[in-house]
């Protein structure tokens, strides 16, 4: 792997920037593989990464069915944070946002993580009581939080419009100034990049159409290109998890449904941090390119259709006006959707299954994307152990029958 500094791009220069390796290969599928990871969005590639860096396995595969980080990674609106409410999401969401922190540093790609502060609005009376519970949950846990009155959100956000006429009135909002964005392609490809330079086989238009089983034990895959033997399987398949759990005779506790963004024509900076709002269903940021990035909540209907409904859109601008009147005239460019995991309390799944070397990490929702560093972490001690880091012990699948529950929603500005 070429080591990416500013004398690897004025050597480059020299030849016009036509000399550049391949950031990664595109092997063939070998026979056999000690690991497969099914899923190369970031989740799938943050694990393969840390199974070899952190655990010394190199003969893994990542199958992803289309092409890398095509899926939801390619399909969100990039907010980081770790500021939610119970003590365990708190901590594997804040163990992601420390890995987010030396993140480019250490795979030598810059994924423009820029901790620019998230607010998450208060609009009622309940909302600013959940809102002052969490800040002191926060703190406690050794998460950053402030609590901002509708002044302090002013100051903190001068565009946003705080009058009491409103529709949905600005009350306050929690603050955590070490919560940002970062470039989404960029985690994918970065990690795919430093997975690749350990060895990891990375497979594009390869996807999964069985799992295949004996005694009780996954023995490999059927895919498109061949089988290929394994005796551990790492599923990272957002919301098409389910479906590859049936492959096995596994019923997930999951629903899919499709949650839609869009982004507006390139604008000069106007909103220099990122402002969720779980009441009206609206968060906004602007990216480096001055794209207005909204999101929305997620349709109510389950489908695996990458787009949503129109209704959705139209209250997520109704919303997005009502706190922004100084967007009125901004040109809407795009929009998509992407397949969210969403499980009964809103909190993911890092476990094993009753398939013995059969894995799931899925269920984030819409919370997936800020989780990506410390999930990829988890999931790969979980898969080298052969047993649950300490950090994802409670989102197993067991908790569904013992009712540990961690019922996250709207807990902490979550949106399904």
């Amino acid at each position: 792997m070429v080591k990416y500094s500013i004398f690897t791009i004025a050597r480059n220069a020299l030849s016009s920037h036509k000399n550049w390796p391949q950031q990664w290969r595109s092997p063939e599928p070998k026979p056999e593989y000690e690991v497969i990871i099914i899923g190369g969005g970031g989740h799938g590639l943050a694990t393969a990464y840390y199974l070899a860096k952190e655990h010394g396995v190199r003969n893994i595969a990542v199958l992803e069915k289309g092409w890398l980080g095509g899926g939801n990674t390619a399909r969100n609106t990039t907010i980081v944070r770790s500021n939610y409410l119970w003590d365990e999401s708190a901590a594997i969401y804040e163990k992601s946002l420390q890995l987010w922190e030396g993140l480019s540093q250490e795979i030598n790609y810059n994924v423009m993580l820029s901790q620019r502060g998230v607010m998450n609005l208060a609009h009622s009376l309940g909302d600013v009581r959940e809102g002052v519970r969490r800040v002191n949950a926060n703190r406690l846990n050794g998460v950053d939080a402030e609590w901002l009155d509708a002044d302090g959100v002013r100051e903190f956000c001068p565009i946003i419009n705080i009058s009491k006429e409103t529709r949905h009135p600005v009350l306050g909002a929690t603050l955590q100034r070490r919560g940002g964005v970062a470039r989404h392609d960029s985690v994918a490809w970065g990690y795919a990049r430093a997975a690749d330079a350990l060895g990891v086989d990375i497979i594009q238009n390869c996807e999964v159409t069985g799992i295949k089983r004996e005694g009780g034990k996954v023995t490999g895959v059927e895919t498109t290109r061949g089988d290929i033997a394994t005796k551990k399987i790492g599923v990272v398949a957002a919301g098409h998890s389910s479906v590859i759990a049936e492959m096995a005779g596994i019923r997930l506790p999951v629903t899919s449904h499709p949650l839609q963004a869009l982004v507006s024509e390139p604008i000069k900076p106007v909103i220099d941090c990122v402002v969720m709002s779980g009441a009206v269903h609206v968060y906004v940021s602007q990216s480096d390119k001055g794209e207005l990035v909204m999101g929305a909540g997620i349709d109510s209907f389950n489908s695996y259709a990458q787009r949503g409904s129109f209704h959705v859109i139209e209250h997520q601008l109704g919303a997005c006006l009502e706190l922004f009147p100084i967007f009125s005239r901004v040109r809407m460019m795009r929009s998509w959707g992407g397949i969210v995991d969403t499980c009964p309390d809103a909190s993911p799944i890092l476990s094993g299954t009753s398939v013995e070397g059969l894995y799931f990490n899925c269920g984030w929702g819409t919370g997936g994307f800020k989780a990506t560093p410390g999930s990829g972490w988890c999931f790969a001690h979980t898969l080298a152990k052969d047993a649950p880091h300490v950090l994802n012990m409670p989102f197993s699948l067991s908790r569904f029958e013992s009712g540990a529950l961690i019922d996250e929603h709207g807990a902490a500005g979550v949106a399904h």
